[in-house]
């Protein structure tokens, strides 16, 4: 058994002010993507994306949020913000739904891309490539917050953490990060870097991939991560996360099979 490091989650506090690991996990995603992504946009000579790329990012930004607490209020905890209104968007209170913010994130930059006239797909790769970086950082900031943690083992590397009981669990959030991170993050960068991909790969199949592998990952995880207590199992055994991550898998499918036929 390993022990659980008990990191601070404040940083720092100057006054009522609080400065958390987990709020700058977001910023170090967000950081990461536009540093990427700018550098993507001058390498490519996407001249009109250059012009509309900090209006872009905003719009994102925002979408992301709101999109990621809207969809945590919905598929996860409906019943009790339907008799607390007044609490959905207490987002320093917790709980933000990745579903959620992937649908925002694609509402916002439809609508924006179709408003200046930009190739939606061809946008949506660049960004796409870059969002396993924030998705690892995320999963590091729940590791330090001792939340969504995995359900109980008998693995040399399982951890007792503070409210999860006196038995050791899985790090599952730290498979999170190495899987819905670091490893989608290098197979999308490697993809995005092949000199001459198939023709039959039009814009938007980096997004298709995205959808798929983190489907997969997130799908394998779940078996390992302790089901939300207020939800339990949905179905058949399988948890709310596995079972948006399915639909997920289908649509990536189902896009890549679209843009294939576009493009022939």
């Amino acid at each position: 058994m390993l022990p659980f490091p008990n990191i601070d989650p404040v940083i720092f506090s100057i006054g009522p002010l609080q400065i958390r690991w987990y709020g700058m996990m977001y910023v170090l995603g967000f950081a990461a993507t536009l540093l990427l992504v700018k550098h993507q946009v001058k390498k490519l000579g996407f001249r009109d994306l250059e012009t509309h790329y900090e209006n872009l990012n905003l719009v994102l930004i925002v979408s992301l949020v709101l999109g990621g607490r809207l969809g945590y209020v919905l598929f996860y905890n409906l019943p009790y913000y339907l008799s607390n209104p007044g609490e959905i968007l207490a987002t320093w209170q917790g709980g933000m739904s990745f579903h959620g913010g992937m649908l925002g994130l694609v509402i916002g930059a439809i609508v924006f891309c179709r408003r200046k006239g930009l190739d939606f797909w061809r946008v949506a790769d660049i960004y796409t490539v870059t969002f396993p970086i924030g998705l690892g950082l995320g999963r590091i900031g729940n590791f330090i917050n001792a939340e969504l943690y995995g359900r109980v083992t008998d693995a040399p590397w399982g951890m007792i953490f503070p409210g999860g009981g006196p038995l050791p669990r899985h790090p599952s959030q730290l498979y999170e990060a190495l899987l819905e991170g670091v490893l989608l993050f290098v197979i999308l960068w490697f993809l995005k870097e092949k000199k001459n991909p198939p023709a039959s790969w039009p814009h938007g199949y980096l997004v298709a991939v995205f959808m798929l592998l983190y489907g997969v990952f997130r799908i394998a995880i779940e078996f390992f991560r302790e089901p939300d207590a207020h939800l339990g199992f949905i179905m058949a055994g399988m948890t709310m996360g596995q079972l948006l991550s399915g639909f997920m898998i289908v649509a990536g499918v189902a896009l890549l099979l679209f843009r294939r036929a576009k493009a022939t």
